[in-house]
């Protein structure tokens, strides 16, 4: 191999020299273009992924440029997207409070487990195990998970809170039961980011609408102080109920803290002892018994705060202030008391901790973002939990790079460029390792900004490299301007960017091409809705089904028994009504012989040759059989034996060759003799027909023309 083309295997990059002045401005201005819309979507993804918005803006850095760098298309534009950023959130919910620092250092391991089963696939050119996700899998996962992700937004545009619990049904209705709770700024900034979005799309599609939108937002957030936040004690709350629930949510809060705290003692004796007694011994596997039944009281009271955090929010308070200089009360809307005012604000606890609770009672906003670049360093690695994010590291491992190559190649259809998987794989997996490595959760090729910046002009991978360093100027001088940025506007852009996903069309597109692949979508779309925040067990259940639905079409695949059509072809004597010979059964069969279909193929000989009993050939046609494993090479040798015994030669037509192989590998080719076998289901007949007992028969197989007699030779 040429020393060129090792570094090109190496570095991917290198096809871009020499590069061109024009080539640089035109990468300069898409790269740009891109930015000003990654950067507000980068955020909303973040929080569509359970975490902290500004986590959007360091999986918006380097992977960006690391995949453009190391993948094999120019344009493919990567970063946090939708549905990756949804399968993270129900993958890491179940085990970690969103938003908590467990949750973050989740989401970081997550996505450098996906970054080494994409690198490994890319590597060892595993990239058709992503067929196992067929078409109509992804069709119906895709419309339910962007059913599932506008819906979880409907809270934050609304300004209502939303709970987290197993069922997500459960969830939307919590909120549909808080529609009348309505906060109408909050409201009015969502729609108002919808109207903007929606407008510039139609009318000026060249324009960055999203940045627009949060321009615009963020400006009459600041001017009008949409934000109102205070802070208060449990002692200040005057409703019973809700001063019940927070009580109890500390104090479990405090009894969690407690059991950490035994449990990383206790971690740190069952070390030594490993070290000092061996893991089989009383002590170390006592110790380790009361550690396992820590972390599942731990996992209890954590549960029990998770629905008392529910109800809590659910609260709607009115301040009213004291006399004296004395602290705020909080009463239940609706039940202040005669002879005192409230301050005219509807007020929710966002948070509560250790006795002190922070109030919102106006919009929510981004906040402070954090400058600087993200920290670097080795993700930590959480073995307990190694097994729990195994599972959802591989669904989205081969949903993120489905999403990732189809976009690829739909480019390439315009582009002319050849792409190869394997190296997407290789420079999406790079690109997730990378991340992990910067504080980002998993990443995936974007249709949106991939459009974007091919509609931009962008020539080479460069582009998504000046995307990257776009967003590091942000990260390092803009993020103060990011303060007052609306949660609702994130939604907004949210909502806007999976409305495109919806496509039951491909659905009914499916169900007609194929009945079993309309199944599949359907059963997908449902099992995902009604599993959701389980995204994984829906598409996993999807392509279980997909498969089975394929072995059972290969179980029994088409026989058909042939005539002789009025044109002069064989044809299927069922569907064109054509009598039957009295010479030959000729038999063709649609399809792989093997273990799983061997039965059917026996029966279906047996019952054409039994229905036809006065005929002394039986005729199989194979050029439908493109595979023969040992059970299908067993059957035939089966067969013919006892068509043998009762009178009946049997005869091969179009063969293939793998199929000849097997046949003669094991010796059955032999067993049945050279002369059985012709190259063409005519030439067989006109064998047969040439014979002295056959030559005046009339019979609806008969060739047009058949040879004259020749000296005959005894077939069997």
């Amino acid at each position: 191999m040429a020393p060129h083309s090792i570094l090109r295997r190496f570095f991917p990059f290198l096809r871009w020299l020499p590069y061109s002045t024009g080539n640089f401005r035109a990468d300069f201005l898409a790269g740009l273009t891109v930015a000003l819309v990654l950067v507000p979507q980068s955020m909303a993804y973040a929080q569509l992924a359970g975490l902290p918005a500004y986590y959007g803006l360091y999986a918006a850095f380097l992977p960006v440029m690391v995949a453009a760098l190391w993948g094999s298309s120019n344009q493919l534009g990567t970063g946090p997207v939708a549905v990756v950023s949804l399968l993270t959130a129900s993958a890491l919910t179940p085990l970690a409070a969103s938003g908590s620092d467990a949750f973050i250092a989740l989401a970081i391991m997550l996505a450098l487990l996906v970054g080494l089963v994409q690198l490994v696939l890319g590597v060892f050119k595993l990239g058709v195990i992503v067929n196992f996700l067929s078409h109509p899998v992804i069709v119906g996962f895709t419309n339910a998970a962007a059913m599932i992700i506008g819906l979880s937004q409907i809270n934050k545009l609304i300004g209502v809170p939303m709970g987290r619990s197993e069922h997500f049904i459960e969830d939307i209705w919590g909120v549909a039961k808080l529609v009348g709770d309505t906060h109408l700024p909050t409201l009015a900034m969502g729609v108002a980011a919808i109207a903007i979005m929606w407008v510039i799309r139609k009318k000026a599609p060249k324009l960055p609408g999203v940045l627009i939108a949060v321009a615009v937002t963020t400006t009459a957030s600041w001017l009008i102080g949409f934000e109102r936040n205070a802070v208060a004690t449990i002692e200040q709350v005057a409703e019973p109920e809700a001063r019940a629930l927070l009580t109890e949510f500390v104090r479990t809060e405090a009894r969690i803290k407690e059991i950490n705290d035994q449990i990383g003692v206790k971690a740190a004796e069952l070390t030594r002892l490993r070290k000092d007694r061996g893991e089989l011994s009383h002590e170390v596997v006592t110790l380790k018994y009361e550690v396992d039944l820590l972390r599942l009281q731990i996992k209890d009271r954590e549960d029990e705060n998770r629905r008392r955090n529910r109800a809590i929010r659910s609260f709607v308070f009115e301040r009213v202030a004291a006399p004296d200089g004395q602290a705020h009360e909080l009463y239940a809307e609706g039940r202040v008391p005669a002879g005192k005012v409230a301050d005219g604000h509807r007020w929710r606890i966002a948070r509560a901790a250790q006795g002190n609770m922070k109030l919102t009672g106006g919009g929510e906003v981004v906040g402070r973002v954090p400058e600087g670049l993200p920290s670097i360093g080795v993700p930590k690695m959480s073995w307990d939990m190694l097994g729990s994010l195994l599972s959802a590291a591989i669904v989205i491992s081969l949903v993120g790079f489905m999403e990732a190559i189809s976009i690829a190649k739909a480019i390439a259809a315009k582009t002319k460029q050849k792409i190869d998987p394997n190296q997407e794989l290789i420079g999406q997996g790079l690109a997730n390792i990378v991340g992990a490595a910067t504080q980002s959760f998993p990443v995936s090729g974007s249709f949106s900004r991939s459009a974007v910046n091919i509609n931009a002009g962008a020539m080479t991978g460069m582009s998504s490299v000046f995307t990257g360093l776009f967003v590091l100027l942000t990260l390092l001088f803009l993020t103060p301007l990011l303060y007052h940025l609306p949660q609702a506007v994130l939604a907004a852009v949210i909502i806007m960017a999976v409305i495109g996903l919806i496509n039951f069309d491909a659905v009914k597109h499916a169900w007609k091409a194929s009945r079993h692949d309309g199944i599949a979508a359907v059963a997908t779309f449902v099992a995902t809705l009604a599993f959701a925040p389980h995204l994984d067990t829906g598409i996993l259940i999807g392509a279980g089904l997909a498969i089975g639905l394929y072995l059972y079409r290969t179980m029994s695949p088409r026989t058909v028994i042939l005539g002789r059509h009025p044109d002069g072809t064989l044809r299927d004597i069922r569907v064109h009504n054509l009598p039957p010979s009295q010479v030959v059964t000729a038999v063709r069969f649609d399809g792989r012989l093997y273990f799983a279909n061997v039965a059917f193929f026996e029966d279906a000989i047996l019952e054409a040759v039994a229905n036809n009993p006065q005929a002394p050939y039986l005729l199989i046609v194979g050029d439908g059989i493109n595979e023969l494993d040992a059970s299908g090479e067993e059957v035939i040798h089966h067969i013919v034996e006892r068509m043998r015994g009762n009178g009946v030669v049997v005869l091969f037509a179009g063969l293939k060759k793998q199929v000849l192989d097997v046949m003669q590998a094991t010796g059955l080719h032999d067993t049945i003799g050279e002369q059985s076998f012709f190259a063409t289901a005519e030439r067989a007949l006109e064998r047969i027909y040439s014979r002295e007992e056959h030559l005046d028969t009339a019979d609806g197989l008969r060739p047009v023309a058949v040879p004259a007699p020749v000296a005959e030779q005894r077939f069997g």
